[in-house]
């Protein structure tokens, strides 16, 4: 029997299903204290059938149709993906348009950081030499580079927090002229804006690629006066040997380099955040402690005047009509129709839909398809208004979105959601996660939510925060909610993640739907 009494969560009044909270769950026989009994062993996280399921009845999560029976569910049964029937995907007509109008909240004030100001206006929460590339081919090379600039040259410049590559896999080889082409190209172009860059642009070339620099950075589509931007091509005669090739690098990183380290942190308003919101590895624990606890912080960021991203279409595509709901505008509503319009046709065209999404380790931590997983999903969003929608690869400057919560149209996939939100312009992440991953990113602090104790315990040195602790019941929403804010700042300011601390980075993901040639 468990050591602790035997715990369940129970969502919204209408549920029919609860999660099992204890930790290596429940064996059959376990009695709650509402007189329920446990017909059979259930895993931590995973469903208990509070009253007796019919066959084809609608089981109920969230509030919200997640499934039907596939067969007669007693009271007590164990709920999981086997015994569903996935419901059909929500049709994108007759929904409701901006009808949700929440009262003002008031302004939080006063709250601020020490960032870095640049040129063009932005505010980043690190000072980062970023060396872009326009194709895979040289990607050997800067790296090599990248770790001789940080081994000799880095140390000269104490204000100067790192020196990354951008590489990617793109840049030859592919329809460079594909209509869709569009969205590699923009999100690689506006990764060089990239707040915490300092508006310090270098690039390097190979010299052959269909992804030249100028098609890359066409003149005037960046504000990056031209002393600060500085293009490499491997291919040019003058470079004589591959130590010429790195020299030649070196040689164009210190300059940029003395520019950095001459800035200085300086107080900056909390209004200058532009906060990046995502969840992997989720688990059912997602949508109840740490994805509440992120929406609640997601409020308080609005509040403070600061811009928040939320994403990942299939994840949140089964609660459309919450979004459109929640949309400032009707504008605003139909912004979000087309984006999941769009991606409904590219997975059609997959051959596969939104069920695709869910994991083993999804389903492990018992969340059964989609659906309930998008139901949790979308609560990191908070309570606001949606006032913009950007589609994947935009900039939310370009776009003129400088406040609020946007819907930032991505895949849900970790690595390319969080390269599209750079793009975009993060300069900060919050990730949730249920299962574990040490998910991190060169470019940008990646603050890690864990949804369960169990996690925050045995991961204790790559978890920032344990909203574990609301299903322990040592702690609120609220609670973690204002500590999950001021911990931003604090990151923001230049406290260390654990991922940064080990210097844990996935590679960027580009999302190209273009055919490769």
């Amino acid at each position: 029997m468990p050591s602790s009494p035997p715990l369940f969560i129970k969502l919204n009044e209408r549920d029919n299903v609860a999660i099992v909270v204890n930790d290596g769950g429940l064996p059959a026989g376990t009695v709650f204290s509402n007189g329920l009994r446990t017909l059979e062993a259930i895993p931590q996280g995973h469903k208990v059938a509070l009253v007796d399921l019919p066959a084809e009845g609608p089981v109920l999560r969230y509030g919200v149709t997640i499934g039907y029976a596939l067969q007669a569910l007693p009271a007590g049964s164990w709920v999981n993906e086997q015994r569903l029937r996935m419901p059909e995907a929500r049709t994108l007509n007759d929904l409701p348009i901006a009808t949700i109008k929440p009262a003002p909240q008031a302004p939080l004030k006063d709250f601020t950081f020490d960032g870095y100001r640049n040129p063009d206006g932005s505010v980043g929460t690190r000072n980062i030499l970023a060396i872009s590339t326009t194709v895979q081919c040289v990607s050997g090379v800067v790296d090599y580079a990248v770790q001789r600039i940080k081994n000799e040259l880095l140390p000269q410049y104490p204000n100067v927090d790192d020196v990354i590559g951008i590489e990617h896999t793109y840049g030859c080889g592919v329809a460079i002229d594909a209509p869709d082409a569009i969205f590699p190209i923009r999100t690689l172009r506006n990764i060089t804006l990239n707040p915490n860059f300092g508006g310090e642009v270098m690039i390097v070339s190979l010299g052959c690629e269909k992804l030249q620099p100028e098609r890359l950075l066409p003149p005037g589509s960046i504000p990056i006066t031209p002393e600060r931007l500085d293009t490499i091509q491997l291919q040019d005669e003058k470079h004589v040997g591959f130590m010429s090739m790195i020299e030649s690098i070196m040689d164009s990183a210190r300059t940029h380099l003395e520019r950095l380290n001459a800035r200085k942190r300086e107080t900056c308003s909390a209004s200058e955040l532009i906060v990046g919101v995502q969840c992997g590895g989720s688990d059912a624990f997602s949508g109840v402690t740490a994805n509440p606890v992120v929406g609640y912080a997601t409020d308080l960021l609005v509040r403070a005047g600061a811009t928040v991203m939320f994403s990942e279409v299939t994840e949140v595509r089964d609660g459309i009509d919450q979004l459109t709901a929640r949309a400032s505008t009707p504008e605003v509503a139909e912004a979000m129709i087309r984006e999941m319009a769009w991606y409904d046709a590219y997975l059609a065209q997959g051959e596969v839909d939104r069920s695709a999404n869910t994991t083993p380790g999804n389903k492990k931590g018992g969340l059964s398809n989609i659906v309930e997983k998008a139901m949790g999903s979308i609560i990191k969003s908070g309570s606001s208004p949606i006032t913009g929608v950007i589609s994947p690869g935009e900039n939310l400057r370009q776009k003129g979105i400088h406040k609020g919560l946007v819907y930032a149209a991505t895949p849900a996939s970790d690595f390319i959601c969080g390269t599209l939100q750079l793009a975009a312009g993060m300069n900060l992440h919050v990730f949730t996660t249920g299962r574990g991953t040490p998910y991190g990113l060169a470019a940008c602090p990646v603050i890690k939510v864990a949804t369960r104790s169990d996690l925050a315990r045995r991961w204790h040195d790559l978890m920032d925060v344990n909203a574990g602790r609301i299903a322990d019941g040592e702690s609120t929403i609220e609670e973690l909610g204002w500590e999950l804010f001021r911990l931003m700042l604090e990151v923001a300011s230049g406290r260390k993640t654990w991922a940064e601390h080990w210097k844990l980075h996935n590679a960027l993901a580009l999302f190209n739907p273009a055919p490769v040639t």
